[in-house]
């Protein structure tokens, strides 16, 4: 039993630690709430579930064997389930370049833009006593000057009063580099003339009277350009401003930038009926298909003939040619990349120059789409036969020689041999890995971005797209390619496509292992 004196000391250390827990969870929901207001809803909901439950599981007893755990599954969460759900959620919206704000930004975007909507002043700053300046204005129009008193121009902020003079003094004026360093704090200020007129810097030289362009009346979503007396709308549809009639009918034109909306099945649809996305993806689909397919097949075919030649008895240095076989494995993939880059050349690569003296032609390897396919299929052969090599030097060793012995007393061929015995027993086993060999070359970005970049370029398509692109590389260029033309939205639906596939491709080889097990 405890004594008089430990049970009020459990009692107080045990309010102590609910107190820091609600404490911790006090800070965790003030975290997800500032994330919250900044329009970050998914961050918000990745923040709330592995915040709260981190600390639930380290702050209670019942869940003390969770903690080992709790790191690789937040880890996970946060590094392949989040960007897997961010992907999905984004495929169902117009996120792009042009509309990557939510709406609330937007209309605080266009109602911060300014017009200038009075005089203009030349400006000035005239060197004052104690390291302080003052600003000078005159209008040559109007033929008013103003000037303000002496201020330390690093402290500048909020509304300054300037009175107006007869003429500006003679003192000295300050460099065009003064200014320029204190950009940030003269554009910070408002100056208030003595009618009451405030002017704001509109250049090195110069400061002018600005009025606010849009006005936003909240009741009727109703945005009132104050310059022309335009009206503008949200349109949820596409995502942005758009201007309307005297019958709130939509016009056409619209304002940048935009807004996010949920856009349903369209970016889908858009893939299957817009033949400016439709017949690219269709193109680089069967491609990226044939080209995952031959370098599978040619990786495996060049792996098993070497792991036969390599471990053939009647060869002598079988040492020296397992060495040099294996080398393209044990150099870096890009470095080999950019040197076949360099070989391929068209007008001084090696492979270029030889054909030139042996055939005098000059395939054009970068231009012609037959020929950087077959290019990008003899690299890629390069880089991934030696780990099928690997592979298939320890699997012969487990191929009994009796069938060998077997064979020849029935008087068979090498090439017999190889293809009756050694070829059917080595793809049993290198099924699965074969597979596994597909999905990797399928999204193989690495490969078409350092050696061809996607190109050559394909001709009337709505969006970047090229004949040696793969899915991944189409979709990476949708995204991240043109001057306000990405397309996220777009690409993010492509992107789901990849990762159905792929994960098809992981179901089936996770199901023809078992089989081959059972």
């Amino acid at each position: 039993m405890l004594s008089s004196t430990q049970a009020p000391n459990s009692l107080s250390h045990t309010w102590v630690k609910r107190t820091f827990v609600w404490l911790l969870y006090l800070i965790a929901f003030y975290l997800v709430f500032t994330i919250y207001l900044q329009g970050e809803i998914l961050f918000a909901l990745l923040a709330l579930i592995v915040i709260t439950s981190g600390i639930y599981i380290f702050s209670n007893r019942i869940t003390y064997r969770w903690r080992y755990v709790y790191p690789g599954v937040a880890a996970m969460g946060i590094f392949v389930i989040f960007p897997l759900v961010a992907t999905v959620v984004i495929a169902f919206t117009n996120y792009s370049g042009s509309n990557q704000l939510n709406f609330k930004q937007v209309v605080t975007q266009l109602k911060n833009q300014k017009y200038f909507s009075g005089e203009r002043y030349s400006f000035k700053l005239l060197e004052s006593e104690d390291g302080k300046y003052q600003i000078a204005l005159d209008n040559n129009k109007l033929q008013k000057n103003y000037l303000s008193e002496p201020l330390v121009i690093s402290n500048l902020q909020g509304n300054i009063n300037i009175s107006e003079v007869e003429s500006l003094p003679d003192q000295p004026v300050a460099s065009l580099r003064v200014t320029t360093q204190n950009r940030q704090q003269l554009q910070n200020i408002n100056l208030i003339l003595p009618n009451n007129d405030s002017l704001t810097m509109s250049s090195l030289r110069q400061f002018a009277q600005q009025s606010s362009r849009y006005q936003y009346d909240d009741t009727t979503t109703i945005l009132t350009n104050l310059e022309t007396g335009e009206r503008y709308k949200p349109n949820d549809d596409i995502g942005f401003f758009e201007q309307i009639d005297s019958q709130d009918q939509f016009t056409g034109k619209r304002l940048e930038p935009g807004y996010t909306v949920t856009i349903g099945w369209k970016n889908f649809i858009k893939i299957l009926t817009d033949k400016g996305v439709q017949q690219p993806f269709i193109k680089i689909f069967i491609w990226t298909v044939i080209f995952a397919f031959l370098t599978v097949v040619f990786t495996t075919a060049l792996g098993m003939i070497f792991a036969s030649l390599v471990q053939w008895n009647a060869l002598k240095g079988k040492a020296a040619y397992r060495l040099l076989l294996i080398l393209p494995y044990a150099v870096p993939a890009f470095i080999s990349m950019l040197i076949f880059k360099g070989l391929f050349n068209q007008s001084f690569g090696e492979i270029n120059l030889i054909l030139n003296n042996l055939f005098g032609i000059r395939p054009e390897w970068f231009n012609d789409p037959f020929l950087a396919k077959v290019m990008i299929l003899i690299v890629n052969t390069w880089l991934g036969y030696p780990y099928m090599m690997i592979l298939c030097m320890g699997l012969l060793k487990a191929i009994p020689s009796d069938l060998y012995e077997a064979s020849s007393i029935d008087g068979a061929s090498v090439w017999q041999n190889f293809i009756k015995i050694t070829m059917p027993l080595l793809l049993k086993p290198l099924m699965p890995l074969m597979i596994a060999s597909f999905a990797f070359n399928f999204n193989n970005f690495v490969l078409i971005q350092l050696l061809t970049g996607g190109g050559p370029s394909m001709i009337g398509t709505s969006t970047p797209a090229g004949n040696t692109d793969l899915l991944v590389s189409y979709t990476y260029r949708i995204a991240f390619e043109g001057s306000g033309t990405q397309d996220f939205g777009l690409a993010a639906a492509i992107a789901v496509i990849i990762f159905i596939l792929v994960s098809t491709l992981a179901l089936f080889q996770i199901r023809l292992t078992k089989m081959q097990q059972e």
